[in-house]
């Protein structure tokens, strides 16, 4: 948690988001002095009504005191009405440049952030700190504005009207002020606690949904109903608690106003009958001493919920100061065209608090050829695919393509000319249609049935039930494997990227399966630079070039048969790959 400096910050830089509409906000000021105004007025109308007019049976003023109360009252509610729209409004467009900002800098973050934070923290930012800055801009501030400005002007009718009777708000507030504000943060925090325990035991619901299969083939059906029935106990309890507390709460702001009235009551008598009171003045301050007393109670409640929102908020002003890593060169450089021509010269990387990974890795790929890495795993394969797309940048060294450094070059251009195929590839729960658009947005309906035809995946889309406009359920699900790949290479083949990066995409298919993505992969791959993550000699055995990655550089690089004739680091690896296939036989066989 930052310090008291630090929250200010983030305080103020919350309402950064507001200034972009301050003339609505300005609206927003003048209907609520508009509003308050006419609160204030009417107890002293009503002073002047029964002090005067009802005294001396003035009929005709008293008619003109009623059009003036209802014209007040009129224009007061046209007021509130017009202010709460356009502070409805403004609420709404500052949430939705807060969260634009947010999206924004998760985007720019880069992968990094998303290897040392999970998706669970985010999701929880959002469903926590950035809900607690919308209820800040919706409720909180604009209902601490409004209170403050009818404190502010009732306290100075009051003591127009009774200085000695005013001072009742010291004693009726200072009570309030002594007890209310324990109540206030515990059941803030509470409040806080509910929400959380909330989203845990969401989380369980869809995970017992999104798990069903598992939890019957393990029989632990029994197990995780038992761990979501605590998590629903807890929510629960914060629940209660937080009811408990909100109940303590206004139980002490009724103690305070009650007391309060007692006091006004009772002093009021001795005034009246000691006539430095008038009844109208009674009746007045009166009406207006609840009122003033309630809205405060409701200021200091509202003062104590902003300062608890204010450290919610505080995580979520230091994650938008987490600096950008990968950033574009101030004057980037256009190529007119991706060849595909990549260079490696004497990268050197490592991870945060790790040992280095790459230690001068040297590499040259023409325009076209197909270059493996293999090795054993640690090597830096991955850590290569990375950086070529700019998830990383290295600590030393330069990556060229077309004999531009990638760090001078735009995103958009470096990561539009590549295309990647992981082994799990991630669809969306859209349509068939949808999923291979991904690739290129503006791509019509005859581009995506060709580039589905280029990835061998025409048949098999038409025999769906709705074809392409079929939704393969969350993550693919109504997909196999195969069928999920040949997708993606289809998302890619619309792309038509000058790189494409494999990472060993048909490993976790079965025979069938992975000899209709690498017929759909051989299709794409013509004519293209491609570096694939080799797990499998056999898989690459035709490429034009293999490298070994060892100890963070390129150990070895050859053709596959100048390799194996070498009998070097790549004899050796092919040699453990035949004896761990020789012992699965054997295993399978027994």
């Amino acid at each position: 948690m930052g310090n008291s400096g630090e929250r200010n910050q983030s305080y103020w830089w919350t309402l950064s988001f507001l200034y972009p509409y301050r003339k609505k906000l300005g609206i927003v000021s003048l209907c609520g002095m508009l509003a308050v105004a006419s609160e204030t007025i009417t107890p002293k109308i009503i002073q002047f009504l029964i002090d005067d007019v009802l005294v001396n049976k003035d009929t005709t003023l008293f008619v003109w005191l009623i059009v003036i109360l209802c014209i007040i009252n009129v224009l007061m509610l046209v007021a509130k009405n017009i202010g709460n729209l356009k502070q409805r409004e403004i609420s709404e467009l500052a949430s939705k440049g807060l969260q634009s900002a947010i999206f924004s800098h998760l985007r720019n973050l880069g992968f990094a952030h998303y290897e040392r934070h999970p998706a669970g923290e985010t999701l929880s930012m959002f469903n926590s700190e950035v809900a607690s800055v919308q209820r800040m801009y919706r409720r909180t501030l604009p209902a601490v504005i409004e209170n403050f400005m009818f404190a502010v002007v009732a306290i100075c009718i009051l003591i127009s009207i009774s200085g000695l009777l005013s001072l009742m708000i010291i004693p009726t507030m200072g009570l309030y002020y002594l007890i209310g504000p324990y109540f206030e943060k515990k059941a803030v925090s509470y409040g806080r606690r509910t929400g959380e325990a909330r989203i845990k035991y969401n989380q369980k619901i869809y995970e017992s949904i999104s798990g069903l299969r598992e939890f019957r083939a393990f029989r632990s059906q029994d197990w995780y109903h038992a761990r979501t029935y605590e998590n629903h106990n807890n929510w629960a309890r914060t629940h209660l608690a937080n009811a408990g507390y909100g109940f303590a709460r206004g139980s002490v702001r009724r103690l305070s106003f009650y007391i309060g009235a007692i006091g006004v009551f009772y002093l009021g008598y001795i005034g009246i009958i000691n006539n430095w009171l008038t009844l109208g003045e009674f009746v007045a301050f009166s009406m207006l001493f609840m009122t003033t007393i309630y809205k405060l109670t409701i200021l200091v409640t509202l003062l104590t919920e902003q300062r608890m929102i204010i450290e919610q908020i505080d995580p979520l002003y230091q994650f938008m100061q987490t600096p950008i890593e990968i950033k574009e060169s101030d004057s980037p450089i256009v190529l007119d065209e991706v060849k595909g021509n990549v260079h490696f010269e004497n990268i050197h990387f490592a991870y945060p608090d790790q040992p280095p990974v790459l230690k001068g890795f040297n590499l040259h790929i023409r325009a076209g050829d197909k270059v493996a890495f293999v090795g054993a795993s640690g090597g830096g394969k991955t850590t290569l695919f990375k950086m070529i797309g700019r998830f990383y940048d290295p600590s030393s060294g330069n990556i060229k393509i077309d004999g531009a450094p990638i760090h001078e070059l735009t995103l958009s251009q470096l990561r539009g000319s590549i295309g990647y195929v992981f082994q799990e590839t991630y669809l969306f729960g859209s349509s068939v249609k949808e999923n291979i658009r991904f690739g290129k947005p503006e791509a019509t309906d005859d581009e995506i049935v060709a580039a589905a035809k280029s990835a061998y995946a025409h048949d098999f889309i038409m025999e769906l039930p709705e074809g392409y406009d079929t939704i393969v359920g969350e993550r693919g699900m109504k997909l196999s494997g195969g069928q999920k790949q040949r997708v993606s290479i289809a998302r890619m083949f619309i792309k038509q990227p000058a790189i494409i990066l494999l990472d060993e995409a048909t490993s976790s298919l079965d025979n069938v399966s992975e000899a209709e993505v690498q017929k759909a992969l051989d299709e794409i791959l013509i004519g293209r630079t491609t570096i694939a993550i080799a797990h499998r000699l056999s898989t690459v055995k035709h490429f034009d070039t293999l490298v070994v990655v060892q100890n963070g550089v390129a150990a070895e690089i050859g053709s596959y048969d100048e390799l194996i004739a070498r009998k070097g680091l790549l004899y050796t690896l092919e040699q453990g790959e035949n004896k761990q296939d020789t012992v699965l036989t054997q295993e399978v066989s027994s």
